[in-house]
C-alpha cells in the first residue's frame, strides 16, 4: 500500500498504523520508541500484522475518523452485504491495547481474521499457547501480548487465524493487550463498549477546546488531534513521527528513525499548542524541552528520546527488506550527536513564546537559558551540520547564523519585554554583530538572494524562514529576491524541495533524490502572504490541504510527479506546520507570522 494508504490510532503512549485494506502493519509496544511486534510495514507479511477483513477478496473500502476523534471506522461493502470495523486505542488505561470491532450494517458477510506476531522488528517469532479465561498468548523475551475475542481461533503457519460471520446488528469485538512477560496477565480494563465511549468522549471533548474558528477548522483539528496522538502522555514530549525508515525517495537510502523529539520543533509545537488554546500541552511541551536540555550546553542534541533518553545510537536491521525494498531500515539516529547551531535558537525562541503565551519563567529555568545564550556568544562563528543534519562536512549554513542571532533577539526580549535579569546591552551589540555578518556572508550578489551557505551559489528553502522569525521582512529587497528565486528553482508543480541534491552527494553527503519537503510549502506560503501576494498564498496553502490523505494525514514529503507521499508518517512537522500557516493566513483569529514570531 502507498503510505497515504494508513490511518492511524494511537493513546499517547504508542501509535499503530491502520492499512485501509483493515491491516495493522506498524505497532511498537509498549511506547513511540520500543521495538516492533508488527514491522510488515518494512518488510514482508512474515514480519508482523494483524488484518480483519472480509472473505471477498475486492470489498468496496470507506473509512473515516469518527467526528473529531481517533477512532477509525472502515466500511467494507460487497453484495453480499456491508460491515464496520472499529479501530481504537483506549485512552486513560493503563495497559496498552487495541481493541478491533467488527460490526453488521447490512446483510451477513464472511470475515477472516489473520494475527502474525513478530517481536524485535519482524525477526522473533513468539511461543503462542491457549490459556483458559484469558485467551491467547504470544511470549518472546520481555514482552507478551494477549489476544482476547470470542471469536473461535486457530494456528495456522506460524500464525493466529480465525473465521467468523456477521449479520446486520452483530458485533463481533477483539482486545489485543501488551504486557511484561514475566507477569501474570490482568486484564484492568473497562468493558469494550464502555472503552470505546470514553475514548469517543475524551478526543471530543480535546478537540472541542480548539479556538480556531477560520476557514479551515476541519483540518486544523485534525491536525492537532494527530499532534496530540504523537504526543508522550508521561513526559509531554513529541515524537517526530510514528515510524522510522519510509523512504525520503523510493529505493533510496535517505531512510531515517523519526521516533524522537526534535528541538527545532518545539517553537513550531509551542505556536500551535498556545494559538489554539491548548496551554496545557503547551506547559507539558515546554517542561520537557527544559528537562531535555538541561546540563552543559555542549552537550546540547537536536532530539531525545520521549523522555529525554539521549542515548540514539544508529543501527541497521538486515532482516528488514525495506519499504518498497527502500533499504536499509534503521533504527536510532546518528544525527542526535550532530553539531547544529541553530536548535540554540529554537530553544530560546520557544522559551521567548512560552513566556509570551503568559507560561511562566522560574529562575533555575532561566540560569539554564543564560547557559545557553553564553554558549550561543562564544560558537556562533562555528560551522555545523545545519537545519538538515547534512552528513557532509560541516560549513556555515545561513540559516544556522539566523537562528544564532535569535537566539540572542529572544535574550534581549526576555530583558527588555519580560524584566529578566541578563546583560541586554551587550547582547544587544552581538546580535548586531550576527545580523551585519549573515547580511554580509549569507546574502550572494550574484545570484541576488541568501543562499544555503556563506560563499556558495546554492539555495536552500530554510531561508524562508527569516521573515518568519523576524529576521527582515519578507518585503525587504533581498528577502523578496530570495523568495522570488526559491520559487523558480526549488519549486516542483507548485511543492518546496529542501535544496537541490547531487549525484555528488555534495551538499549532504548522500545519493541524490528526495521527495519535496512540506514544512517548507508550507513556510513559502507564509511568505508569500507577508510580501502581499494573499491569493498565492491560500492558492498554495488549499493545494497542500488537497494532498492530505482521505483521513487528513500527512507525510513528511510529497512526490508531485508520483502523486505520492513519502517519508515517515504521519510527521509531526507537516502537521504543526499546517496549524500554524492557517492561522498566519487568517489574521483575524491572531496576529500575523511577522508579529507573532517577532514579538
Amino acid at each position: 500500500m502507498r503510505i497515504e494508504d494508513y490511518a492511524i490510532i494511537g493513546d499517547m503512549h504508542t501509535v499503530a498504523l491502520v492499512g485501509i485494506n483493515g491491516s495493522i502493519d506498524w505497532l511498537c509496544l509498549p511506547k513511540f520508541g520500543s521495538d516492533a511486534c508488527f514491522a510488515s510495514l518494512l518488510g514482508v507479511d512474515g514480519n508482523g500484522f494483524w488484518k480483519i477483513t472480509t472473505a471477498d477478496p475486492r470489498p468496496e473500502v470507506k473509512r473515516r475518523y469518527v467526528d473529531d476523534t481517533l477512532v477509525l471506522e472502515t466500511e467494507f461493502t460487497t453484495p453480499e452485504g456491508k460491515v464496520r470495523l472499529i479501530d481504537f486505542m483506549p485512552v486513560g488505561s493503563n495497559q496498552r491495547e487495541i481493541i478491533r470491532i467488527v460490526e453488521g450494517v447490512e446483510g451477513k458477510l464472511d470475515m477472516h481474521m489473520r494475527l502474525v506476531i513478530r517481536f524485535d522488528y519482524g525477526k522473533t517469532v513468539p511461543w503462542v499457547r491457549h490459556v483458559d479465561d484469558v485467551g491467547i498468548v504470544a511470549v518472546a523475551g520481555p514482552n507478551a501480548l494477549t489476544l482476547r475475542t470470542a471469536v473461535h481461533l486457530r494456528g495456522e503457519d506460524l500464525s493466529t487465524v480465525g473465521e467468523f460471520t456477521v449479520s446486520a446488528g452483530q458485533r463481533k469485538s477483539f482486545v489485543l493487550t501488551w504486557h511484561a512477560s514475566h507477569e501474570e496477565f490482568v486484564h484492568r480494563g473497562t468493558p469494550v463498549s464502555a472503552a470505546l465511549e470514553k475514548t469517543r468522549n475524551f478526543w471530543t471533548a480535546w478537540a472541542a477546546r480548539c479556538k480556531y474558528k477560520g476557514p479551515w477548522r476541519g483540518a486544523l483539528v485534525r491536525s492537532l488531534v494527530t499532534l496530540k496522538a504523537l504526543t508522550y502522555e508521561p513526559t509531554g514530549g513529541i515524537m517526530a513521527a510514528a515510524t522510522t525508515s519510509l523512504p525520503e525517495f523510493i529505493g533510496g537510502v535517505r531512510n531515517w528513525d523519526y521516533r524522537y523529539c526534535w528541538l527545532r520543533d518545539a517553537t513550531f509545537t509551542l505556536y500551535s499548542f498556545m494559538t489554539a488554546g491548548y496551554f496545557e500541552e503547551a506547559r507539558a511541551w515546554s517542561n520537557w524541552l527544559l528537562r531535555a536540555v538541561a546540563g552543559d550546553p555542549s552537550q546540547l542534541q537536536i532530539m531525545y528520546g520521549a523522555a529525554g533518553e539521549r542515548t540514539l545510537t544508529e543501527l541497521v536491521i538486515p532482516h528488514l527488506i525495506g519499504y518498497e525494498k527502500s533499504s536499509p531500515v534503521r533504527i536510532g539516529n546518528a544525527a542526535s550527536e550532530q553539531f547544529q547551531l541553530d536548535v540554540f535558537g529554537e530553544v530560546m525562541d520557544a522559551m521567548n513564546l512560552a513566556r509570551a503565551g503568559g507560561l511562566d519563567t522560574d529562575e533555575d529555568s532561566w540560569k539554564l537559558q543564560k547557559h545557553l545564550i553564553q554558549f550561543v556568544i562564544d560558537h556562533w562563528r562555528d560551522p555545523d551540520e545545519g537545519i538538515w543534519e547534512i552528513r557532509g562536512p560541516r560549513r556555515h549554513f545561513t540559516h544556522s547564523k539566523v537562528m544564532a542571532w535569535v537566539a540572542m533577539d529572544r535574550a534581549v526580549k526576555a530583558v527588555e519585554q519580560f524584566k529578566l535579569p541578563g546583560d541586554g546591552e551587550a547582547w544587544t551589540k552581538i546580535r548586531a554583530e550576527i545580523h551585519d555578518d549573515i547580511c554580509r556572508n549569507g546574502f550572494n550578489p550574484a545570484r541576488n538572494a541568501f543562499t544555503q551557505c556563506y560563499g556558495a551559489p546554492e539555495l536552500d528553502a530554510s531561508i524562508l524562514m527569516l521573515p518568519l522569525v523576524g529576521f527582515l521582512p519578507a518585503t525587504d529587497p533581498r528577502m523578496s529576491s530570495t523568495i522570488e528565486l526559491i520559487e523558480r528553482e526549488l519549486v516542483a508543480d507548485g511543492f518546496v524541495l529542501r535544496y537541490q541534491t547531487s549525484a555528488s552527494g555534495h551538499v549532504d553527503g548522500l545519493p541524490a533524490g528526495e521527495g519535496t519537503f512540506l514544512p517548507c510549502s508550507f513556510w513559502l506560503a507564509d511568505c508569500l502572504y507577508l510580501m502581499g501576494r494573499l491569493d498565492d498564498a491560500r492558492k498554495l496553502y488549499e493545494k497542500l490541504l488537497a494532498i492530505r490523505n482521505d483521513v487528513g494525514l500527512l507525510a513528511e514529503e510529497y512526490d508531485p510527479a508520483a502523486r505520492r507521499q513519502l517519508g515517515n508518517f504521519p510527521q509531526a512537522f507537516s502537521h504543526v506546520s499546517l496549524v500554524n500557516t492557517a492561522y498566519n493566513l487568517n489574521p483575524q483569529t491572531i496576529g500575523p507570522a511577522e508579529e507573532r514570531s517577532a514579538g
